[in-house]
């Protein structure tokens, strides 16, 4: 389903303060079996929502850069490590963190929503949104930054509300 950013955040303005509330009483008192409802939402979720058609992640945050990241996107870049850093990223030093130096990622064609680096992406960017990790209460504190920005992550917490209500 096409993702409608507008819509997506009005939404968020209204209810994110009452879902970030709701995963933090997840995160003191799991319910059993959560990993397994996890699995469960994150199949659901995406039949429902076409990152394609959002891309919001990539135009309002920045990935953090591994060390294998760094190695792996400036050789696809035929550039050294030292280049790519100096052209693209900034050293965050409060967490130690390579980030972008701009919004919306430098990779990402605005036109399409694709990704021109899509083979080699941050590890971060592969993994996100994060709804099936394993132990998932662990995530608990990035799905509540999430939400702001991934109607993923909106999906999957409106979904887990309807099941834990039952």
């Amino acid at each position: 389903m096409l993702v409608n950013l507008r819509s997506f955040k009005q939404k968020v303005r209204h209810n994110a303060k009452g879902m970030k509330k709701f995963l933090g009483k997840i995160e003191k008192n799991p319910p059993k079996g959560l990993d397994k409802m996890a699995e469960k939402v994150d199949a659901e979720v995406w039949k429902e929502v076409d990152c394609l058609s959002c891309a919001n992640c990539c135009k309002s945050m920045s990935p953090t850069f591994n060390a294998k990241d760094l190695k792996r996107i400036a050789a696809h870049l035929e550039m050294s490590v030292a280049e790519f850093k100096e052209k693209w990223l900034y050293f965050e030093e409060e967490d130690g963190d390579w980030m972008n130096k701009k919004q919306p990622c430098q990779f990402l064609n605005l036109s399409n929503n694709m990704c021109s680096i899509y083979e080699v992406r941050p590890d971060d960017c592969s993994g996100f949104p994060h709804l099936k990790k394993k132990k998932m209460v662990e995530y608990i504190h990035v799905h509540q930054q999430n939400i702001d920005y991934c109607p993923a992550t909106y999906k999957m917490v409106e979904k887990f509300q309807e099941l834990l209500k039952k």
